[in-house]
């Protein structure tokens, strides 16, 4: 039946043609977002993971930046400690100098003073955004030896979050606190690791008068006389095992750096991981999005051609009148 009131080829057609339109937006949005999901509306569950997916990468991007903090403090506060160690041990050489009688202690101990000296320096000079784990001040309010920094960032499957952390124990590394009495130097605090006890078993500590901190002893007056060469003969062995443990905090702290150095590795690669699995669920196939485009738009062009064919055919009416 034929009608001027219901051309029931031109609906078809019309509405074919504007799906065809409808599909080529879509692609065309597509192409121009490189996104085959850019809303909730495209597919809202793969939306939502990778939202979530993404908020996880950018919370890894700042770990990332801190365990390379991290890594900067650490490596001020190591380059430090083995310059410190050098110095000691360029003391420990001078006071073995100074055991050999009829030597001007005088002039070794201007030489041993330079060395203190530098030795403050270096633990005054090793921070690092403001952290300093060589030179501290213990009285100092909130202070704690044990520096903390992000080291993870996780998900579980509650959607709870969980963040990790690397701890570092200074207490070890601590070369000078300003909390004792005009500064000492910890690791030469002879109450602990700087006593040394002789053969004989006399220990000399700073409580006997004979043992004292590398960064304020003094040689100076100190004579030939067998005291003061068995107070010199201590001295050398109290630095020596101080150097023994400050070569193990050194050690220490490179084993921390090894380990920030490895999470910063697998932060980075869990990183790219997360990317490559949202890209997999929202990014569009370009080749694909290409090759479908050609297609509509000639999907596009005969359905123009279908729907001009369908309006002609209600003016073919008009010759059943003629």
């Amino acid at each position: 039946m034929s009608s001027i009131l219901t051309n029931s080829s031109a609906m078809i057609a019309l509405q074919s043609l504007n799906q065809t339109m409808k599909t080529m937006q879509m692609t065309q949005t597509q192409i121009s977002t490189g996104l085959r999901i850019s809303s909730a509306s495209d597919n809202a569950a793969y939306w939502s993971i990778a939202t979530t997916m993404k908020q996880d990468s950018s919370a890894l991007s700042t770990v990332s930046d801190a365990l390379a903090l991290a890594t900067s403090t650490v490596d001020v506060s190591n380059n430090g400690l083995v310059s410190a160690i050098d110095v000691v041990g360029q003391i420990k050489n001078a006071i073995a100098s100074a055991t050999q009688p009829n030597l001007d202690r005088v002039k070794i101990q201007s030489q041993i003073t330079q060395l203190q000296n530098q030795l403050k320096s270096i633990a005054d000079s090793a921070s690092f955004n403001g952290q300093n784990f060589l030179s501290v001040d213990s009285s100092a309010a909130g202070y704690n030896p044990t520096k903390t920094f992000i080291s993870s960032y996780s998900r579980d499957n509650s959607g709870n979050v969980n963040i990790g952390s690397i701890d570092i124990d200074t207490t070890d590394v601590v070369l000078f606190d300003k909390a004792p009495a005009g500064g000492v130097l910890n690791k030469i605090d002879t109450t602990t690791v700087g006593a040394y006890t002789d053969a004989a078993g006399t220990t000399f500590t700073s409580a006997t008068g004979t043992g004292v901190s590398i960064a304020n002893l003094d040689v100076s007056a100190l004579g030939n006389s067998g005291a003061d060469l068995a107070k010199l003969n201590a001295l050398s062995k109290q630095v020596e095992n101080t150097l023994t443990v400050m070569t193990k905090a050194a050690s220490d702290l490179g084993s921390v750096k090894s380990r920030i150095t490895s999470q910063q590795s697998f932060v980075g690669a869990l990183k790219t991981t997360i990317d490559q699995g949202v890209g997999s669920l929202v990014d569009a196939d370009m080749n694909a999005v290409s090759t479908k485009l050609q297609a509509l738009q000639v999907q596009q062009q005969l359905g123009v051609q279908s729907l001009s064919i369908a309006n002609q055919s209600s003016q073919l009416i008009l010759k059943l009148f003629g």
